[in-house]
């Protein structure tokens, strides 16, 4: 349900806003009844933008804010001298309890600095990671880091586990979701210590997620399981590679139709098939990564995406928000927490 949820919208963050930013939110309320907003940025350009969408009427409450964080401000620059920013108010709403979260189309990395200084992160979490989920030859699987961490310890990786199983839970809606680490092999003599150190602890865990072991880049995409989890470095390099061969594929494929007329005419006759390529694959399907570990539910919106893209970000935040999934992350983290504490009952000969 999305009765009385509010969302707090950095309505001047992307390359399209405010626009794209109203337009997402007008979609968002047509799909998602009971939603309402909180829209922060220049009052005269949003409320004339709020105007010119019926469904937003009684939904919106506009906050005034003349200062921006631009997509080239550095996060210490932005954290310091950007309090007022449209960026940051959003997330302090989130934090007074005014909003159930925040959706951002802004600066990644001011995003993510503002977010940790001003929610914290939650107890047993030492870094918060970046997730999304990404379309799969089995539907999706959900891969994080993404660009947060760009260096991990054994144990960031395994909290990255429990963080994701989560996500699939109450995102996806997977009973038990399949967790993997992503290596250069499966065999267990593979990779470096931290990932060895966290397959050692996850197969000893009693969470409610189906560790499989190693896998490997490709293991993604065939949707070999529900969580992939590495590195930022890692996962960064993944998901941009990914996006970079889907437009590679596209071009290629524009090409080959219109190298003759024969082409052209295969054109015309799978165009049907081609549409439905076109709508699986659409990167606005699947706009909106998430701040995890948070103590506050954060979306961030690729910078570039329009209305649809930055609506569905908005349904990412409300799934999160009416899912409780900032409870199950506490109560995953409590029996980790416990297991590691726990002394060793292993008898002595």
């Amino acid at each position: 349900m999305t009765e009385q949820l509010v969302i707090a919208l950095d309505a001047m963050g992307g390359d399209h806003a405010p626009d794209m930013v109203v337009g997402g939110a007008a979609l968002a309320c047509a799909r998602f009844p009971g939603l309402n907003f909180l829209l922060y940025g220049d009052s005269a350009q949003l409320g004339r933008l709020v105007a010119r969408h019926a469904v937003l009427a009684g939904r919106v409450e506009i906050r005034h804010t003349d200062e921006i964080v631009r997509s080239d401000d550095k996060p210490s620059t932005a954290l310091r001298g950007a309090r007022k920013s449209s960026m940051r108010l959003a997330i302090n709403a989130v934090h007074d309890g005014e909003a159930g979260a925040a959706v951002s189309a802004g600066n990644t990395g001011a995003l993510m600095a503002m977010a940790k200084f001003v929610l914290k992160t939650l107890p047993g979490i030492d870094r918060p990671a970046i997730i999304t989920a990404v379309p799969t030859m089995r539907g999706m699987c959900c891969l994080l880091d993404l660009g947060a961490n760009v260096q991990c310890s054994a144990e960031n990786l395994v909290q990255f586990a429990v963080m994701g199983e989560v996500f699939a839970r109450t995102v996806l809606g997977v009973q038990k979701p399949t967790v993997g680490l992503i290596n250069i092999g499966i065999e267990e003599i593979k990779g470096n210590e931290a990932v060895r150190e966290a397959a050692a602890v996850l197969r000893e865990s009693s969470l409610p997620l189906e560790f499989k072991g190693f896998i490997e880049g490709d293991d993604v995409a065939a949707g070999t399981v529900d969580v992939a989890v590495t590195d930022g470095f890692t996962g960064n390099v993944a998901l941009k590679m990914a996006e970079g061969t889907a437009k590679l594929i596209t071009s290629f494929l524009r090409e080959a139709y219109r190298s003759n007329w024969r082409a052209r005419l295969g054109y015309l006759l799978s165009r049907p098939a081609l549409a439905k390529l076109r709508e699986r694959a659409d990167p606005r399907r699947y706009n909106g990564a998430i701040f995890v570990g948070l103590n506050g539910i954060v979306v961030k919106s690729h910078g570039s995406t329009d209305a649809l893209g930055f609506s569905n970000a908005i349904g990412v935040a409300v799934n999160m928000a009416t899912n409780g999934f900032i409870p199950k992350i506490r109560q995953d983290f409590e029996r980790l927490r416990s297991e590691m504490q726990a002394p060793d009952q292993t008898p002595v000969a």
